[in-house]
């Protein structure tokens, strides 16, 4: 797994993304990509992405190589750049509608407020696989679209 570690941002209309790392074998450089999150339930509730790198982690309790919290400002579409080593990547999103800082799920487990992942994957009976979801990260420029799913 990479050896990334990123802080948890709340990020506003314009967001900035730090980024600090353990000491160690040096990593790829980063690749500028940027993620748009269109369909948003609320213009004020926070979207939640959660960036993935391998299938091993994908969905698991602090899988996450890097977690971005952004605040929509009144708008139903989120822009946000981010920089990540080249490689396989995908993204898991959620958008807290009732500011709970947690993913509301009925009494089967499925959530019950807005979620969507990176290719636009919408799983019908069970959580996807990384596979899905991956996208490929090596050259400058990608932009990720991902419509959020309601409910």
């Amino acid at each position: 797994m990479t050896a990334l570690l990123l802080p948890l941002l709340l990020f506003q209309a314009a967001p900035v993304i730090t980024a600090s790392a353990h000491p160690g074998p040096a990593r790829p450089a980063a690749v500028p990509v940027t993620v748009v999150v269109s369909a948003l339930a609320s213009t004020q509730s926070v979207v939640k992405l959660n960036f993935y790198n391998t299938s091993d982690t994908f969905l698991k309790d602090g899988g996450q190589v890097m977690r971005l919290l952004v605040r929509p400002a009144g708008k139903n579409t989120i822009t946000v750049p981010v920089e990540l080593p080249p490689g396989e990547w995908a993204v898991a999103l959620t958008q807290d509608t009732n500011n709970n800082d947690l993913l509301d799920k009925n009494f089967l487990g499925i959530p019950t407020e807005p979620y969507a992942f990176s290719n636009n994957v919408r799983p019908r009976f069970a959580a996807p696989k990384f596979e899905e979801c991956k996208f490929m990260v090596s050259e400058p420029g990608m932009v990720i679209n991902i419509a959020l799913k309601e409910k």
